[in-house]
């Protein structure tokens, strides 16, 4: 790239556009974990039953994950601005509908759609790397997924406080109505891309098998981030037991505080950003994985219901969503690098594999905390980010 493209481009990705698409992220993002903390109410109020109730986060998480395989492709060969477009105002229907619909069926059927559309966020991020130079791709994604994630780790304690004092159905009005302004704004305010790509769709879907098959940072950054995520989602799912328990009393208001906490840790992404531009991807990795490791030893070390033991608890969120988002960051920054025309396949890859992790994270963790407690979920959170860490040694300098 000539410096004078450089500087267009440089230009065109001002710090107000680094914003506005750093709180789009966040605002999808945040769709797939408003009802985590919402399952009791949303249960009772629909007529589902305690054993079914899971479905209400699970069928959400598997409509993004559909989306991610055959919707976040598109990006290679569609128009990006129309295809983000598109997909909110389809995500604010379902949200809309979330709302107000009182059949247990219906109101699972648009918890599909809804993260379905939320992909729109993965449409972003390699979007925003398609505008940055080369110089400065690391840190601008950094930025953006930093939005992302502030989503993600804010929507629980957010989507409780509104339940609250308004309800839950609020809580799908209320973002109904943010992602249909943010549609609308994103029509008004995003530069136009049109792909050079001329793939057809189903061949296009053919070659992510063979992206897969032949792409191996894209095979080892999977695998690090899938590890890191299944931890991430074991601690949040099985903490907030811990805190209600007996050993801490927290009312869910207090968990939610808690959790506000944790948030801290998002700062990371944009630094990890910053280090993989100058070169220090491989040495920022490596002390990803070590927060992911340590912020699950120190509650082994220090654990109990006293004073210090919250204390290490809110230190070891931290720490976690540090190392997480750091990890997610130079990942991102790693198979973006590889080639502007398959940019969205690699990252709806990538995405889908970890939130694989994840997903299996979350059901471990509830399992083990069932079977042994505390203590023997942190050991499964400790082994997957070692895993993780072994692997990592035998990355070639």
């Amino acid at each position: 790239m000539s410096s004078i493209e450089g500087e267009k481009m440089e230009k065109t990705f001002s710090a107000w556009m680094i914003f506005i698409l750093a709180a789009a992220c966040g605002l999808i993002a945040a769709n797939l974990y408003y009802a985590q903390p919402l399952v009791a109410p949303i249960s009772s109020a629909i007529g589902l039953s305690s054993e079914a109730a899971g479905l209400i986060v699970t069928l959400t998480q598997i409509g993004y994950g559909i989306g991610l395989l055959f919707i976040v492709p598109l990006g290679d060969i569609l128009e990006n601005r129309k295809l983000v477009v598109v997909s909110l105002f389809l995500t604010a229907i379902a949200l809309a509908l979330a709302a107000v619909v009182k059949s247990a069926g219906l109101f699972l059927t648009v918890s599909l759609f809804i993260g379905l559309g939320s992909v729109a966020a993965q449409v972003l991020v390699p979007y925003a790397a398609h505008l940055s130079p080369d110089a400065t791709r690391g840190r601008n994604v950094g930025n953006v997924m930093s939005g992302l994630l502030l989503g993600i780790m804010l929507a629980r304690p957010i989507s409780s406080m509104v339940a609250e004092f308004l309800g839950w159905r609020a809580v799908y009005y209320l973002s109904a109505i943010a992602i249909l302004v943010l549609a609308l704004l994103m029509a008004m305010v995003l530069p136009a891309r049109q792909p050079l790509n001329t793939t057809r769709y189903p061949a296009l879907l053919g070659s992510m098998l063979h992206l897969l098959k032949t792409t191996p940072i894209l095979q080892r950054r999977a695998i690090y981030h899938a590890c890191v995520f299944a931890t991430f989602s074991l601690f949040w799912t099985t903490v907030p037991l811990l805190l209600t328990s007996p050993i801490f009393h927290f009312s869910q208001k207090e968990v939610s505080l808690f959790a506000l906490l944790g948030v801290s840790g998002a700062v990371a992404a944009p630094v990890a950003g910053r280090l993989a531009d100058r070169g220090w991807a491989r040495s920022a990795t490596g002390l990803a994985l070590a927060f992911v490791i340590i912020s699950g030893i120190l509650p082994l070390v220090i654990h109990g219901s006293s004073t210090s033991s919250l204390v290490t608890l809110v230190i070891s969120a931290i720490l976690l969503d540090m190392g997480v988002s750091a990890n997610l960051v130079l990942g991102q920054r790693a198979i973006f690098s590889l080639g502007a025309e398959f940019r969205s396949r690699l990252n709806g890859l990538y995405m889908a594999i970890f939130f694989a992790g994840g997903a299996i994270g979350s059901a471990t963790g509830g399992w083990a905390y069932a079977m042994g407690g505390w203590k023997a979920a942190l050991l499964i959170g400790i082994a997957l980010p070692v895993i993780a860490l072994i692997y990592y040694t035998t990355e070639k300098k």
